[in-house]
Protein backbone atom coordinates (compact mmCIF):
# COMPACT_ATOMS: atom_id res chain seq x y z
CA UNK A 1 0.00 0.00 0.00
CA UNK A 2 1.40 3.42 -0.97
CA UNK A 3 1.83 6.39 1.37
CA UNK A 4 -1.27 8.20 0.04
CA UNK A 5 -3.42 5.07 0.33
CA UNK A 6 -2.12 4.39 3.86
CA UNK A 7 -2.92 7.94 4.92
CA UNK A 8 -6.40 7.73 3.36
CA UNK A 9 -7.04 4.41 5.15
CA UNK A 10 -6.19 6.02 8.52
CA UNK A 11 -8.50 8.96 7.86
CA UNK A 12 -11.25 6.63 6.64
CA UNK A 13 -10.91 4.51 9.79
CA UNK A 14 -11.40 7.62 11.94
CA UNK A 15 -14.53 8.57 10.03
CA UNK A 16 -16.01 5.07 10.11
CA UNK A 17 -15.20 4.64 13.81
CA UNK A 18 -16.99 7.88 14.61
CA UNK A 19 -20.13 6.85 12.76
CA UNK A 20 -21.21 10.30 11.63
CA UNK A 21 -21.85 11.13 7.98
CA UNK A 22 -19.49 13.08 5.74
CA UNK A 23 -21.93 16.01 5.86
CA UNK A 24 -22.11 16.02 9.67
CA UNK A 25 -18.33 15.86 10.12
CA UNK A 26 -17.74 18.37 7.34
CA UNK A 27 -19.97 20.91 9.10
CA UNK A 28 -17.88 20.61 12.25
CA UNK A 29 -14.64 20.93 10.30
CA UNK A 30 -15.72 23.74 7.97
CA UNK A 31 -15.14 21.71 4.79
CA UNK A 32 -17.55 20.25 2.25
CA UNK A 33 -18.68 16.63 2.41
CA UNK A 34 -17.14 15.98 -1.02
CA UNK A 35 -13.76 17.32 0.14
CA UNK A 36 -13.79 15.08 3.22
CA UNK A 37 -14.74 12.11 1.03
CA UNK A 38 -11.73 12.78 -1.24
CA UNK A 39 -9.44 12.71 1.79
CA UNK A 40 -10.90 9.36 2.88
CA UNK A 41 -10.70 7.83 -0.60
CA UNK A 42 -7.15 9.00 -1.35
CA UNK A 43 -8.22 11.21 -4.26
CA UNK A 44 -6.73 14.25 -2.48
CA UNK A 45 -4.27 14.99 0.32
CA UNK A 46 -4.96 18.06 2.51
CA UNK A 47 -2.47 20.90 1.99
CA UNK A 48 -2.14 21.34 5.77
CA UNK A 49 -2.45 18.91 8.67
CA UNK A 50 -4.70 21.23 10.71
CA UNK A 51 -8.00 19.98 9.28
CA UNK A 52 -6.93 16.33 9.74
CA UNK A 53 -5.87 17.01 13.32
CA UNK A 54 -9.25 18.55 14.05
CA UNK A 55 -10.95 15.51 12.52
CA UNK A 56 -8.83 13.17 14.64
CA UNK A 57 -9.63 15.00 17.86
CA UNK A 58 -13.30 15.25 16.91
CA UNK A 59 -13.35 11.46 16.45
CA UNK A 60 -11.67 10.83 19.82
CA UNK A 61 -8.14 9.93 18.66
CA UNK A 62 -5.41 9.71 21.29
CA UNK A 63 -2.35 11.96 21.27
CA UNK A 64 -0.23 9.06 19.99
CA UNK A 65 -2.71 8.37 17.18
CA UNK A 66 -2.62 12.05 16.20
CA UNK A 67 1.19 12.02 16.05
CA UNK A 68 1.19 8.86 13.93
CA UNK A 69 -1.47 10.35 11.64
CA UNK A 70 0.63 13.49 11.19
CA UNK A 71 3.60 11.38 10.12
CA UNK A 72 1.38 9.53 7.63
CA UNK A 73 0.11 12.87 6.28
CA UNK A 74 3.66 14.19 5.92
CA UNK A 75 4.74 11.16 3.89
CA UNK A 76 1.62 11.30 1.72
CA UNK A 77 2.16 15.02 1.16
CA UNK A 78 5.73 14.37 -0.01
CA UNK A 79 4.49 11.76 -2.47
CA UNK A 80 1.56 13.80 -3.82
CA UNK A 81 3.31 17.17 -4.07
CA UNK A 82 7.09 16.52 -4.21
CA UNK A 83 7.78 19.66 -6.28
CA UNK A 84 6.13 21.96 -3.75
CA UNK A 85 9.19 21.91 -1.50
CA UNK A 86 11.59 24.88 -1.47
CA UNK A 87 14.11 24.89 -4.32
CA UNK A 88 16.51 27.28 -2.57
CA UNK A 89 20.09 25.95 -2.61
CA UNK A 90 21.28 25.20 0.92
CA UNK A 91 24.93 25.21 2.03
CA UNK A 92 26.38 22.03 3.46
CA UNK A 93 25.59 21.51 7.12
CA UNK A 94 22.51 23.78 7.09
CA UNK A 95 19.13 22.12 7.66
CA UNK A 96 15.86 23.66 6.48
CA UNK A 97 12.77 22.49 8.47
CA UNK A 98 10.57 20.18 6.42
CA UNK A 99 13.11 19.77 3.59
CA UNK A 100 14.61 16.44 2.56
CA UNK A 101 18.15 16.69 1.24
CA UNK A 102 18.77 15.25 -2.21
CA UNK A 103 21.60 13.20 -0.73
CA UNK A 104 19.44 11.66 2.00
CA UNK A 105 16.84 8.90 1.60
CA UNK A 106 13.24 9.85 2.25
CA UNK A 107 11.79 8.65 5.60
CA UNK A 108 10.97 4.97 5.46
CA UNK A 109 12.78 4.42 2.11
CA UNK A 110 15.22 1.61 2.84
CA UNK A 111 16.01 1.10 -0.85
CA UNK A 112 17.34 4.60 -1.42
CA UNK A 113 21.13 4.75 -1.99
CA UNK A 114 23.20 6.21 0.82
CA UNK A 115 25.07 9.42 0.16
CA UNK A 116 28.76 9.12 -0.67
CA UNK A 117 31.14 10.39 2.04
CA UNK A 118 32.32 13.94 1.60
CA UNK A 119 35.80 14.24 0.03
CA UNK A 120 38.70 15.19 2.27
CA UNK A 121 39.44 18.91 2.36
CA UNK A 122 42.15 20.08 -0.03
CA UNK A 123 44.90 22.13 1.61
CA UNK A 124 44.84 25.75 0.55
CA UNK A 125 48.17 27.55 0.14
CA UNK A 126 48.71 30.39 2.57
CA UNK A 127 47.96 33.83 1.14
CA UNK A 128 50.02 36.95 1.73
CA UNK A 129 48.94 38.81 4.83
CA UNK A 130 46.45 41.57 4.12
CA UNK A 131 46.24 44.93 5.66
CA UNK A 132 43.63 45.98 8.21
CA UNK A 133 41.55 47.83 5.60
CA UNK A 134 41.30 44.78 3.34
CA UNK A 135 40.09 42.58 6.22
CA UNK A 136 37.45 45.15 7.17
CA UNK A 137 36.09 44.95 3.62
CA UNK A 138 36.07 41.13 3.73
CA UNK A 139 34.30 41.17 7.09
CA UNK A 140 31.62 43.54 5.81
CA UNK A 141 30.98 41.37 2.75
CA UNK A 142 30.76 38.25 4.92
CA UNK A 143 28.21 39.97 7.15
CA UNK A 144 26.03 40.86 4.18
CA UNK A 145 26.22 37.28 2.88
CA UNK A 146 25.25 35.90 6.31
CA UNK A 147 22.26 38.21 6.58
CA UNK A 148 21.13 37.33 3.05
CA UNK A 149 21.48 33.60 3.70
CA UNK A 150 19.50 33.94 6.91
CA UNK A 151 16.70 35.72 5.05
CA UNK A 152 16.56 32.89 2.48
CA UNK A 153 16.59 30.01 4.96
CA UNK A 154 14.29 31.28 7.68
CA UNK A 155 10.69 29.98 7.41
CA UNK A 156 8.29 32.54 5.94
CA UNK A 157 5.39 31.97 8.33
CA UNK A 158 4.22 34.92 10.35
CA UNK A 159 6.07 37.58 8.38
CA UNK A 160 5.08 41.16 9.03
CA UNK A 161 4.48 43.93 6.43
CA UNK A 162 7.65 45.65 5.33
CA UNK A 163 5.90 48.90 4.56
CA UNK A 164 3.70 51.11 6.71
CA UNK A 165 3.96 52.46 10.23
CA UNK A 166 3.11 49.20 12.01
CA UNK A 167 6.19 48.06 14.00
CA UNK A 168 7.38 44.54 13.25
CA UNK A 169 6.41 42.10 16.01
CA UNK A 170 6.85 38.36 15.73
CA UNK A 171 3.32 36.92 15.98
CA UNK A 172 2.66 34.22 18.61
CA UNK A 173 1.10 31.93 16.01
CA UNK A 174 1.91 30.11 12.81
CA UNK A 175 -0.19 30.09 9.69
CA UNK A 176 -0.41 28.35 6.34
CA UNK A 177 -1.95 29.68 3.14
CA UNK A 178 -3.49 27.59 0.36
CA UNK A 179 -5.16 28.67 -2.88
CA UNK A 180 -8.25 26.55 -3.56
CA UNK A 181 -10.87 25.84 -6.20
CA UNK A 182 -14.52 26.39 -5.38
CA UNK A 183 -15.97 23.11 -4.07
CA UNK A 184 -12.64 21.55 -4.97
CA UNK A 185 -13.39 21.42 -8.70
CA UNK A 186 -14.50 24.80 -10.07
CA UNK A 187 -12.10 27.55 -11.09
CA UNK A 188 -11.19 29.80 -14.03
CA UNK A 189 -7.71 30.88 -15.11
CA UNK A 190 -6.74 33.59 -17.59
CA UNK A 191 -3.77 32.75 -19.81
CA UNK A 192 -2.15 34.59 -22.70
CA UNK A 193 -1.92 31.42 -24.79
CA UNK A 194 -4.00 29.74 -27.49
CA UNK A 195 -5.83 26.50 -26.58
CA UNK A 196 -3.34 24.38 -28.55
CA UNK A 197 -0.57 25.47 -26.15
CA UNK A 198 -2.52 24.88 -22.94
CA UNK A 199 -2.34 21.39 -21.36
CA UNK A 200 -5.33 19.56 -19.91
CA UNK A 201 -6.68 20.81 -16.56
CA UNK A 202 -4.71 19.57 -13.54
CA UNK A 203 -5.90 18.13 -10.26
CA UNK A 204 -6.59 20.96 -7.82
CA UNK A 205 -3.53 20.00 -5.73
CA UNK A 206 -1.31 20.54 -8.78
CA UNK A 207 -2.98 23.76 -9.93
CA UNK A 208 -0.24 26.06 -8.63
CA UNK A 209 2.46 24.48 -10.78
CA UNK A 210 0.11 24.22 -13.78
CA UNK A 211 -0.82 27.91 -13.61
CA UNK A 212 2.75 28.98 -12.87
CA UNK A 213 4.09 27.22 -15.96
CA UNK A 214 1.56 29.10 -18.12
CA UNK A 215 1.88 32.45 -16.36
CA UNK A 216 -1.87 32.14 -15.70
CA UNK A 217 -3.86 34.40 -13.37
CA UNK A 218 -6.99 33.71 -11.32
CA UNK A 219 -9.95 34.71 -13.46
CA UNK A 220 -12.72 36.46 -11.59
CA UNK A 221 -12.16 34.78 -8.21
CA UNK A 222 -9.33 33.87 -5.85
CA UNK A 223 -10.26 31.47 -3.04
CA UNK A 224 -7.81 31.43 -0.13
CA UNK A 225 -7.76 29.18 2.93
CA UNK A 226 -5.85 30.62 5.89
CA UNK A 227 -5.13 28.22 8.77
CA UNK A 228 -4.02 29.91 12.00
CA UNK A 229 -2.65 28.02 15.01
CA UNK A 230 -1.21 29.32 18.28
CA UNK A 231 2.29 28.39 19.35
CA UNK A 232 1.40 27.61 22.98
CA UNK A 233 -1.40 27.23 25.48
CA UNK A 234 -1.94 31.00 25.77
CA UNK A 235 -4.82 32.30 23.66
CA UNK A 236 -4.20 34.63 20.74
CA UNK A 237 -7.04 37.02 19.96
CA UNK A 238 -7.64 37.71 16.26
CA UNK A 239 -9.33 41.09 15.92
CA UNK A 240 -9.84 41.53 12.21
CA UNK A 241 -8.91 40.67 8.64
CA UNK A 242 -8.13 43.60 6.34
CA UNK A 243 -7.64 43.79 2.56
CA UNK A 244 -4.86 45.88 1.02
CA UNK A 245 -4.90 46.44 -2.76
CA UNK A 246 -1.39 47.28 -3.98
CA UNK A 247 -2.08 47.45 -7.72
CA UNK A 248 -4.99 48.05 -10.10
CA UNK A 249 -5.15 47.81 -13.89
CA UNK A 250 -7.73 47.11 -16.58
CA UNK A 251 -9.00 43.51 -16.80
CA UNK A 252 -6.67 41.24 -18.73
CA UNK A 253 -7.69 40.57 -22.37
CA UNK A 254 -6.48 36.98 -22.10
CA UNK A 255 -8.45 33.82 -22.86
CA UNK A 256 -10.32 32.18 -20.01
CA UNK A 257 -9.83 28.46 -19.27
CA UNK A 258 -12.42 26.81 -17.07
CA UNK A 259 -11.44 23.85 -14.97
CA UNK A 260 -14.93 22.33 -14.99
CA UNK A 261 -18.37 22.60 -16.55
CA UNK A 262 -20.07 23.38 -13.26
CA UNK A 263 -19.75 21.53 -9.97
CA UNK A 264 -21.28 21.90 -6.59
CA UNK A 265 -21.56 20.37 -3.17
CA UNK A 266 -24.20 19.86 -0.56
CA UNK A 267 -22.37 22.21 1.80
CA UNK A 268 -21.45 25.81 0.97
CA UNK A 269 -18.79 26.82 3.52
CA UNK A 270 -18.88 30.00 5.55
CA UNK A 271 -16.36 32.54 4.30
CA UNK A 272 -15.23 36.14 4.06
CA UNK A 273 -16.29 37.77 0.79
CA UNK A 274 -14.14 40.52 -0.76
CA UNK A 275 -15.22 42.81 -3.62
CA UNK A 276 -11.93 43.90 -5.17
CA UNK A 277 -13.72 46.33 -7.49
CA UNK A 278 -14.72 48.46 -4.49
CA UNK A 279 -12.57 51.56 -3.75
CA UNK A 280 -11.83 50.19 -0.27
CA UNK A 281 -12.43 46.42 -0.28
CA UNK A 282 -13.59 44.84 2.98
CA UNK A 283 -13.61 41.22 4.14
CA UNK A 284 -17.31 40.64 4.94
CA UNK A 285 -18.31 37.50 6.88
CA UNK A 286 -20.88 35.43 4.98
CA UNK A 287 -22.93 32.53 6.35
CA UNK A 288 -22.57 29.11 4.78
CA UNK A 289 -25.43 26.80 3.82
CA UNK A 290 -25.98 23.08 4.25
CA UNK A 291 -28.41 21.58 1.73
CA UNK A 292 -27.58 17.94 2.45
CA UNK A 293 -30.61 17.26 4.67
CA UNK A 294 -34.30 17.38 3.99
CA UNK A 295 -34.34 20.96 5.20
CA UNK A 296 -31.41 23.25 4.51
CA UNK A 297 -29.79 25.20 7.31
CA UNK A 298 -27.42 28.14 7.57
CA UNK A 299 -23.88 27.77 8.90
CA UNK A 300 -23.08 30.89 10.98
CA UNK A 301 -20.11 32.87 9.68
CA UNK A 302 -16.95 33.47 11.68
CA UNK A 303 -17.03 36.97 13.12
CA UNK A 304 -14.19 38.73 14.87
CA UNK A 305 -12.85 38.76 17.47
CA UNK A 306 -12.11 35.14 18.31
CA UNK A 307 -9.21 33.16 19.74
CA UNK A 308 -6.78 30.44 18.68
CA UNK A 309 -4.37 28.25 20.63
CA UNK A 310 -2.03 25.41 19.75
CA UNK A 311 -4.83 22.92 20.46
CA UNK A 312 -7.58 24.97 18.81
CA UNK A 313 -6.57 26.26 15.36
CA UNK A 314 -8.96 28.05 13.03
CA UNK A 315 -9.46 28.05 9.28
CA UNK A 316 -10.57 31.22 7.51
CA UNK A 317 -11.85 31.01 3.94
CA UNK A 318 -11.59 34.19 1.85
CA UNK A 319 -13.31 34.57 -1.53
CA UNK A 320 -12.07 37.64 -3.43
CA UNK A 321 -13.80 38.55 -6.70
CA UNK A 322 -12.96 41.03 -9.44
CA UNK A 323 -14.87 42.01 -12.58
CA UNK A 324 -13.60 45.47 -13.55
CA UNK A 325 -9.94 45.26 -12.51
CA UNK A 326 -6.71 43.29 -12.63
CA UNK A 327 -5.96 43.56 -8.90
CA UNK A 328 -2.91 42.67 -6.81
CA UNK A 329 -3.67 42.42 -3.11
CA UNK A 330 -2.83 40.85 0.22
CA UNK A 331 -4.43 40.39 3.64
CA UNK A 332 -3.54 41.76 7.06
CA UNK A 333 -4.48 39.77 10.17
CA UNK A 334 -4.72 41.94 13.29
CA UNK A 335 -3.91 40.17 16.58
CA UNK A 336 -3.12 40.61 20.27
CA UNK A 337 -1.71 38.30 22.94
CA UNK A 338 -0.10 38.67 26.38
CA UNK A 339 0.00 42.45 26.20
CA UNK A 340 1.38 42.58 22.65
CA UNK A 341 -0.33 43.59 19.42
CA UNK A 342 0.58 43.28 15.79
CA UNK A 343 -0.51 42.84 12.18
CA UNK A 344 0.62 39.81 10.14
CA UNK A 345 0.82 40.20 6.38
CA UNK A 346 -0.77 37.28 4.52
CA UNK A 347 0.44 36.77 0.93
CA UNK A 348 0.08 33.87 -1.50
CA UNK A 349 1.92 30.55 -0.94
CA UNK A 350 4.94 31.95 -2.84
CA UNK A 351 5.11 35.04 -0.62
CA UNK A 352 3.84 37.36 -3.37
CA UNK A 353 0.67 39.45 -3.56
CA UNK A 354 -2.45 37.60 -4.66
CA UNK A 355 -3.60 38.48 -8.19
CA UNK A 356 -7.19 38.38 -9.42
CA UNK A 357 -8.38 39.73 -12.77
CA UNK A 358 -11.76 40.16 -14.37
CA UNK A 359 -12.11 39.07 -17.98
CA UNK A 360 -11.99 41.73 -20.68
CA UNK A 361 -15.14 41.99 -22.75
CA UNK A 362 -15.01 39.82 -25.86
CA UNK A 363 -12.14 37.60 -24.72
CA UNK A 364 -12.70 33.89 -25.48
CA UNK A 365 -13.78 31.29 -22.92
CA UNK A 366 -12.63 27.68 -23.21
CA UNK A 367 -13.72 24.49 -21.47
CA UNK A 368 -11.98 21.13 -21.68
CA UNK A 369 -13.64 18.17 -23.39
CA UNK A 370 -12.06 15.02 -21.87
CA UNK A 371 -13.64 12.78 -24.50
CA UNK A 372 -11.93 14.68 -27.33
CA UNK A 373 -8.87 15.59 -25.30
CA UNK A 374 -8.93 19.26 -26.28
CA UNK A 375 -10.17 22.70 -25.30
CA UNK A 376 -13.39 23.90 -26.91
CA UNK A 377 -14.80 27.42 -27.05
CA UNK A 378 -17.53 27.97 -24.48
CA UNK A 379 -20.23 30.60 -24.05
CA UNK A 380 -19.61 34.18 -23.08
CA UNK A 381 -21.17 34.06 -19.63
CA UNK A 382 -20.11 37.25 -17.92
CA UNK A 383 -16.93 39.24 -17.43
CA UNK A 384 -16.05 37.60 -14.17
CA UNK A 385 -15.17 34.38 -16.02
Amino acid sequence: MGEVEEFAARVRALKEGDGRSYEALGRRLGVSASTLHRYCSGAAVPESFAVVERLARLCGATAEEVRELEERWRRADLVRRPLARPAVPVPAGVTVPGRVSASEPAPGDASAPRAAPAPAPVPVPARPRRGRKAWLVVGAVAGVVALTLGAVLLPGRGREPREGAQPETAPPFTYTVASLWENGCGHTYLADRPPARVPAPPMSADAGRWAGALGAVDGGQTLVRLTVQGKGASAVVLHGLHVRVVGRAAPLPWAAYRMDEGCGGAVTPRLFAVDLDAPRPLARPVDGYDASGEEGREIPAVRFPYTVTAAEPEELLVSARAVRCDCRWYLELEWSAEGRTGVARIADPRGEAFRTSGRAEGSPVHAYDPAKGLWITGSESGQGG
